[in-house]
């Protein structure tokens, strides 16, 4: 075996063949999963976040990619699973003054294959399923799915940074409207009682 100058066999400080490779490829919006499965491939690459209309709905327009990594495979108890993990550089408002703010979102996920509502039922709770149709898995909306139900509850910027004031979230005039005794809602009744 060979050593190199600098201590050990095939290392090269730092070369691009010592480098994480970056991710270039697109992944499909659509797959037929049980192939996957049965060959136990694995997909990796980037769907961009501009194609995630729930997403949006959510917490506003995106944009960059979203890294994907899914590996389809048959466990030891004949499911056919997915393994997956995401991340992503999200912009997400801030609950305070509602402006975008950036925020890291990961997560990791397995999923159990099924054919109808009636086998996920059978699944383990460790196991979210997803519904195959016509051995075809719509990749963009479980993925998406996925993503949604990363993210996290409530973001704020720290309050330095915040565009509302913690002076203005316990404004005057709210706290005059809270020391007047509300209407009730019998205030009705015994007006019309009153009257008759």
């Amino acid at each position: 075996m060979a050593r190199t100058a600098n201590g050990g066999f095939d290392r090269g400080g730092g070369s691009a063949y010592h480098c994480a490779p970056m991710l270039t490829t697109r992944l499909p919006s659509r797959v037929e999963p049980y192939k996957l499965a049965a060959r136990s491939e694995r997909l990796e690459g980037l769907m961009a976040l501009a194609d995630f209309a729930r997403l949006a709905e959510e917490v506003g327009p995106q944009s960059g990619d979203l890294r994907v990594s899914l590996d389809f495979a048959i466990d030891a108890q004949g499911r056919r699973v997915i393994r997956g993990r995401l991340e992503a550089e999200l912009q997400l408002p801030c609950r305070r003054c509602l402006s975008p703010m950036a925020q890291h979102v990961e997560s990791e996920f397995l999923l159990g294959m099924v054919a109808s509502d009636d086998l996920a039922a059978e699944l383990p709770s460790t196991h979210e399923p997803v519904l195959v149709e016509d051995e075809q898995l719509n990749l963009l909306t479980v993925v998406e799915d996925e993503l949604i139900l990363s993210l996290p509850q409530v973001v704020y910027h720290e309050e330095a940074d915040c565009e509302v004031s913690r002076d203005q979230l316990t404004s005057g005039e709210g706290a005059a409207a809270s020391q007047e005794p509300a209407a009730s809602p019998f205030d009705v009744l015994k007006h019309l009682k009153g009257k008759s």
